[in-house]
């Protein structure tokens, strides 16, 4: 199978019910502006440029990466295209220290449009097509925070309106309050909490699409480790041991059909339904083509079942996040 030619293109799927069309998978930004080391803004600009030009449209982002460094990067990537070509998703709310270190996050509704203002300066834009909180802050009612985008939608500076690692019951009290094209939250061969926790089940039910991040389970699929993912604890000691060991049980589905782990683990979670869209970072040109290649790659149903045998729901072991930050994950207020 070829899966390194220029030629590839990503599929389209729709966000939900009220979502839009996007391209599948997305292009996550976030590692452009340092996240996992070092980057160069000319490179950078030369991967945005490339996934745009194979055909992609669906740019995530947070206004919080680089401390607003990501947005001014995709401004400037995107000045010289048409606005209706590209599909800019961006999450607000968390809140930096002074020297870039997280904080917490501020859904309150003032905070909301000036945060918006922000980032519609940085992109160069001026609207978004989903804009979503990036947490849920603990002490404001999810009602009132969605319900500030939505004046944002009413007042044409929003297209539509996504959620971030939330749970099942916060995800109805949103969908009370306006229409909710997706929900972004980590899904991959790892983590499959979603299938178990009512989230799945729930989105589908209410007609809301799944932006999945950490498809590549931060790099681990790929064989990465060390630097600031030693903070995460599935990275660190017999977990990152055992964690390989699970991924080396499926590579050999991978080398039968002649494609890498990376591009095995973006087609599992594009397999996993029409609802889903995988959103993958990456900082290289090569790894935007190995991610288009994915859209070649064909799981039938016994390569489903073997995968689900060797990485079945609860098998990756230690936790996706720090305990500090577990609390910020699949939210309930």
């Amino acid at each position: 199978m070829t899966t390194t030619g220029t030629d590839l293109r990503p599929t389209t799927r729709r966000l939900g019910a009220t979502g839009p069309t996007v391209s599948s998978p997305g292009l996550g930004a976030m590692s452009l502006s340092g996240a996992y080391g070092p980057t160069d803004d000319a490179e950078s600009i030369q991967v945005l440029h490339s996934y745009l030009d194979a055909g992609g449209t669906l740019i995530d982002t947070g206004d919080f990466y680089g401390a607003g460094h990501n947005e001014m990067l995709i401004g400037q990537a995107l000045r010289e295209r048409p606005r209706e070509d590209v599909v800019l998703s961006v999450k607000f709310g968390a809140t930096l220290t002074a020297d870039g270190m997280p904080l917490g996050f501020d859904g309150r509704p003032e905070h909301v449009a000036s945060s918006l203002a922000y980032s519609l300066r940085r992109l160069g834009t001026d609207h978004l097509d989903i804009y979503r909180p990036a947490r849920l802050d603990p002490d404001v009612p999810i009602e009132e925070t969605i319900g500030a985008v939505q004046e944002l939608v009413d007042a044409g500076y929003v297209r539509h309106i996504g959620l971030s690692e939330v749970g099942a019951e916060t995800i109805r009290r949103a969908a009370a309050v306006a229409p909710i094209s997706d929900l972004q939250i980590e899904y991959s061969l790892l983590t499959r909490g979603i299938e178990e926790n009512g989230i799945l089940a729930t989105c589908r039910e209410l007609g809301i699409g799944v932006t999945a991040y950490g498809v590549l389970a931060k790099g681990l699929v790929a064989g990465r480790s060390g630097g600031s993912r030693e903070m995460f604890p599935r990275f660190q000691g017999e977990n990152l041991a055992r964690n390989r060991q699970l991924l080396e049980q499926i590579q050999g589905i991978a080398a039968a059909k002649g494609v890498s782990m990376a591009q095995l683990a973006i087609a599992w979670v594009t397999a996993m339904g029409e609802d889903i869209v995988p959103v993958v970072g990456a900082r290289r040109i090569d790894q935007v083509t190995s991610m288009l290649g994915s859209t070649e790659v064909h799981l039938d149903t016994q390569d489903l079942a073997r995968i689900d045998a060797a990485l079945p729901v609860g098998a990756a072991q230690g936790d996706r996040y720090p305990a500090a930050l577990m609390g910020q994950l699949d939210s309930e207020r």
